[in-house]
């Protein structure tokens, strides 16, 4: 099989450029948990295949999708949430600073101190 990774990027497996190991994954993803301070009850939803825009991933591809948010949810059943904030930065100007396919998946909670607003307030790349 031809490696589908892109030289220099950290999210292509291949380049082992991974701070940290992932957490699970199915044919089509990878997770991986946040190492950002600043979102601790958070993960990332990741596609193998190198791409920059969830608009590139394909059909076969979306099918795994679901799964792999199941096994989001269940690995941040722990800090107990109140709710999820789902979210795609997909370009320089949305707040793309990877570009490699990933999805935030946050947890969310009825204390914090940005409870009750959206994506734009906790999701910064």
């Amino acid at each position: 099989m031809l490696s589908t990774d892109k030289a220099g990027c950290r999210f292509c497996l291949g380049n082992e450029l991974l701070a940290d190991e992932p957490l699970g994954g199915n044919r089509s993803f990878y997770m991986l948990g946040s190492i950002g301070p600043e979102m601790p009850h958070a993960v990332m939803i990741i596609l193998r295949r190198h791409a920059e825009s969830p608009f590139d991933i394909r059909s076969e591809e979306w099918a795994g999708l679901g799964e792999m948010l199941t096994m989001a949810k269940a690995h941040l059943e722990y800090c107990d949430p109140d709710g999820f904030t789902l979210g795609w930065n997909v370009g320089a100007v949305a707040g793309q600073h990877v570009f490699h396919v990933h999805l935030h998946v946050v947890a969310r909670f009825a204390d914090e101190s940005n409870a009750g607003m959206g994506i734009r307030a906790i999701v910064r790349g």
